[in-house]
């Protein structure tokens, strides 16, 4: 008796959270993988810089991959490529932006060798026992895509991130055509955008922020700071349409932007006319009414460039007053506070700010309710997994699923790690394989665990003291010290008196160990440990990171 074929989807990130999306679909013996992204660190993540999947699954079975189908071009979806491609060597397909953007990715991280293939939208490509259709769709990025895969066992249909834009600022619309095409003739699985799930309605045009920007720009009469995501290319596109408009120069500032300026207009993605682009020391040397500036730093980033401009620190750029600062971006959850702090500094330096609750700056790439429902009705899927969003986004688009008639038992509210498995004879969960995160921090990748982010915590909290003494165990004599060093617990001139009875209790603890025949120094810095820790917390109600050091002599 031969093995039942089985098709599954396992997904790595993108589930529970936000970012680092990233889905393994195998059938049998051979795996594909849709996008390869990061994610970026929450405040309780301390020193941590990037977030990306543990790819321990795709790299144990790195043998059956055939490639990764990436969907569009944005840092969730294509930031883990340099960490993941490590360990892999597969060909990447994507659309001409998704492609330069990663080969800038890949020659920055020196891995040259990486196989790609630009796809374009109605393309199909066959990979083992799989064909894949890109389909395009609406979003806040040119070349983004969505995927039907069609394996043996049914056709699994990728929505990709989407909206439904009638008037696109560039790309084409939303494929409906094709969706529908897909739907008539029977969807195994459909796998929906979940991140607007708790917005009714339709998601409003790209162009309606274009009228915006374009009354800001003809109302501004300094300098134009206009502050955005750097891949949002179609809103990078409108700023410029209207510099050239209101006769201003564009100077990019902010790596990410650079670059992403760099691509998108070299591969005819950015519409720049000529003579309109121009370095930031000759902006500098223009009239204020003629000058716009694109940056980086729209989510307050401590080290983005708009950040650096509002506490007046960036090398090149201050905010005066009479300049016009826009914030083109919704603050991402969790970057609230440095949104608002940044807009209140940039408020005391007399610029004017236009940020988007106020100023309808921004609108979303990513589909509210009604377009949803829309997506389902036209794929018709057998079954529906929800996917890029948290928790509560899933439960909410698995509830809009069931209004659609979708039976509350063929959607799958799954979570990172979980294998959801299609047979012959239905779907189910199946046993989990190991996802999570890796912390990048540095150079450091997945160096940092669980017991380094509790001492960070615990050092952010309450600080740090160190006791130093030499000792010798053979006499059961302290040669030198104790000494206490504190950072970040006690304000050092003030707490003498403590610190003092934190050498005595050193001391006692110490004797009391020689007296009791304890002669290990591992063992003795327990005690003190313990004896310091109790002290400190009964005189503060602070727990302070304790290290003591001792020198056997």
């Amino acid at each position: 008796m031969t093995n039942e074929s089985k098709l599954q989807i396992i997904p790595l990130g993108g589930l529970g959270e936000i970012g680092k999306n990233t889905t393994a679909i195998r059938y049998n013996n051979q795996i594909l993988i849709i996008d390869a992204g990061l994610a970026f660190p929450d405040d309780d993540m301390l020193g941590v810089d990037l977030v990306i999947p543990d790819y321990t699954y795709l790299i144990e079975n790195k043998d059956l991959i055939l490639g990764i189908l990436i969907t569009h071009g944005h840092e969730d979806h294509i930031g883990g490529l340099p960490y993941l491609l490590r360990h892999l060597n597969v060909p990447i397909y994507g659309t001409r932006l998704a492609i330069g953007l990663i080969q800038y990715k890949l020659t920055e991280a020196k891995l040259g060798q990486v196989t790609t293939q630009v796809i374009q939208p109605r393309d199909t490509i066959k990979l083992g026992s799989f064909s894949v259709d890109f389909i395009n769709v609406s979003h806040s990025i040119p070349g983004a895509v969505g995927l039907a895969i069609h394996s043996p066992l049914g056709t699994i249909v990728h929505s990709g991130d989407f909206k439904l834009d009638h008037t696109p600022v560039s790309g084409g619309v939303l494929d409906l055509p094709k969706f529908s095409e897909l739907g008539d003739n029977g969807v195994l699985c459909l796998m929906s955008d979940s991140t607007n799930v708790e917005r009714p309605g339709f998601t409003q045009s790209e162009r309606v922020v274009g009228e915006n920007i374009d009354k800001a720009f003809a109302d501004a009469e300094g300098r134009i700071i206009f502050a955005s995501f750097a891949s949002n290319v179609n809103r990078l596109q409108q700023a410029i349409s209207a510099a050239f408009k209101y006769h201003r120069k564009v100077a990019t500032v902010g790596r990410s932007m650079i670059n992403v300026v760099d691509i998108a207009s070299e591969l005819g993605y950015l519409d720049v006319p000529e003579g309109t682009l121009i370095d930031v020391d000759e902006a500098m040397r223009l009239p204020a009414d003629q000058v716009c500036i694109l940056t980086t730093g729209s989510q307050g980033e401590p080290m983005a460039a708009l950040t650096r401009m509002a506490a007046h620190s960036h090398r090149q750029i201050s905010i005066y007053p009479g300049d016009t600062v826009i914030l083109s971006a919704s603050p991402i959850p969790g970057n609230e506070k440095a949104v608002s702090r940044n807009i209140d500094q940039l408020f005391k330096l007399g610029a004017k700010v236009i940020y988007e609750s106020v100023s309808e700056m921004h609108v979303s790439g990513h589909a509210s309710q009604e377009e949803l429902k829309l997506l389902i009705s036209m794929v018709k899927p057998k079954y529906f997994i929800p996917v890029h969003g948290e928790y509560r986004m899933l439960m909410k688009h698995a509830e809009l699923a069931a209004q659609l008639g979708i039976p509350r038992e063929n959607t799958f509210v799954a979570e990172i790690g979980n294998v959801i498995e299609f047979t012959r004879h239905g779907a189910r969960l199946a046993d989990n394989v190991i996802a999570g995160r890796i912390f990048i921090d540095g150079l450091g990748i997945g160096d940092i665990g669980n017991s380094v982010m509790k001492d960070r915590t615990l050092l952010s909290q309450d600080g740090i003291l160190i006791i130093i003494l030499a000792l010798n165990s053979a006499t059961s004599t302290i040669l030198a010290g104790p000494d206490v060093v504190t950072r970040g617990f006690v304000y050092v001139r003030e707490s003498n008196l403590m610190l003092d009875e934190v050498k005595a209790i050193t001391r006692q603890t110490i004797a009391r160990g020689f007296q009791n025949g304890i002669r290990e120094t591992h063992i003795l810095q327990n005690h003190v440990r313990d004896a310091v820790s109790r002290q400190l917390y009964n005189k503060t109600k602070r727990r302070p990171m304790i290290i003591p050091i001792f020198q056997e002599v």
